[in-house]
């Protein structure tokens, strides 16, 4: 499950569950990707979590994260859209 419903743990979910870690941020978009998660905030940040293989979250290693956690390397940047794609 890699953690990629945003919860903190890998428990399947049988109804929709609001992301508490993204509280208090406004996202106006996110991806969902066959082993990740992005969320794009209205600042142009940009949150990943799920599977970590092959440094798909952006984080600079290989580490899945069960929560969103921001990715550093968009930090002086604005993104615009994200896409998580299959990978």
């Amino acid at each position: 499950v890699f953690g990629k419903l945003g919860h903190g743990d890998e428990q399947h979910q049988l109804l929709p569950k609001k992301v508490e870690a993204l509280a208090g941020q406004r996202v106006v978009a996110v991806s969902a990707g066959g082993m990740h998660n992005l969320a794009l905030t209205a600042d142009g940040g940009v949150c990943s979590w799920g599977d970590g293989e092959d440094g798909r979250l952006g984080h600079g290693n290989r580490e899945g994260q069960l929560l969103p956690k921001k990715v550093e390397a968009f930090a002086d940047q604005r993104v615009v859209a994200v896409s998580a794609g299959g990978a």
